[in-house]
């Protein structure tokens, strides 16, 4: 049974983590919590839906075709909604508040498109999994390892070694600096918001193969996703994935002796314990208030 348990800890900390490296992304560049996000990891799942089940579109195809329409939809909200907000230098509670109200209507437009019915992308007959050192893992959930394993590498990839990469690292470290040697930021943000986007619309495909889609699924991801951005450290993309794995583990191990229903409680209660005595997460750093 402990077997099994990290071994769904892993895999939902897979999920989490691109949840939250896309919610980090842009938090470093925008500096407030875009609730959205969860709208957006919506959107990724029922995009999936419409390209594989109503199109009957190649499911590589739609897998990719999900992910661009994704990273579309993010950078739409930006331009639409947020970009007009900063040119007025609205404050961070009337972004976060914008934030808020675009995901709400971005969720109630979905379930008006798709109805409240619950919907899947799965077919086929259900498969037995595969026994490795006393746990059990079935075809989708190895697929989910793989390819969010290979997003994250090539996610660091991108911001250790490309100049967009570098320039994202740079105004998320010192906007002002960044502006004076000629990094626009606003090109940095619509970047930010392309590549957050994509992540969460990967991570809601992959996820849609193992359980339903429903018009609601994106706030319980997002509440992970922020969960594990603060646990890591708010800010930090190492973070954000530590955090991500750490609270896959930490909910799966939890419920070992009790109903699995209580495994939002275990985060929740992870997220006060880290508020409490180590607000700053794992790779964060302490900033020490000023003495007046």
């Amino acid at each position: 049974m402990i077997r099994q348990l990290i071994l769904n800890g892993v895999i939902a900390g897979s999920i989490y983590a691109l949840v939250a490296l896309g919610f980090t992304i842009i938090y470093r560049t925008v500096r407030f919590f875009h609730f959205a996000h969860g709208a957006v990891y919506t959107a990724g799942a029922y995009l999936a839906y419409t390209f594989i089940v109503l199109l009957h579109i190649n499911p590589f195809i739609s897998f990719a075709l999900s992910i661009i329409f994704s990273s579309l939809l993010g950078v739409a909200i930006d331009r639409l909604v947020y970009l007009p907000l900063r040119r007025q230098k609205a404050s961070d509670l009337i972004l976060l508040l914008a934030s808020f109200g675009v995901f709400i209507f971005l969720q109630n437009l979905i379930q008006l498109i798709f109805g409240a019915q619950i919907v899947t992308i799965r077919r086929g007959p259900v498969k037995e999994g595969y026994h490795i050192f006393g746990a059990v893992i079935t075809e989708i959930q190895v697929l989910i390892l793989i390819v969010s394993s290979l997003l994250l590498i090539i996610l660091w990839v991108f911001m250790k070694r490309t100049k967009l990469g570098k320039a994202m690292r740079a105004v998320a470290d010192d906007p002002i600096g960044a502006s004076v040697v000629g990094i626009n930021p606003e090109t940095i943000i619509l970047s930010s918001f392309a590549i957050g986007s994509a992540l969460a619309g990967a991570a809601a495909i992959l996820i849609s193969y193992e359980t339903n889609i429903e018009p609601t699924m994106g706030f319980p991801a997002l509440l992970k996703g922020i969960i594990a951005s603060i646990v890591g450290g708010i800010g930090s993309i190492p973070g954000a994935v530590l955090g991500s794995y750490f609270l896959g583990l930490a909910e799966n191990l939890g419920i070992w002796k009790i109903s699995a229903g209580w495994k939002d409680c275990v985060s929740f209660l992870i997220l006060i314990v880290f508020l409490l005595f180590r607000p700053a997460g794992l790779l964060g750093i302490r900033v020490e208030k000023e003495e007046i």
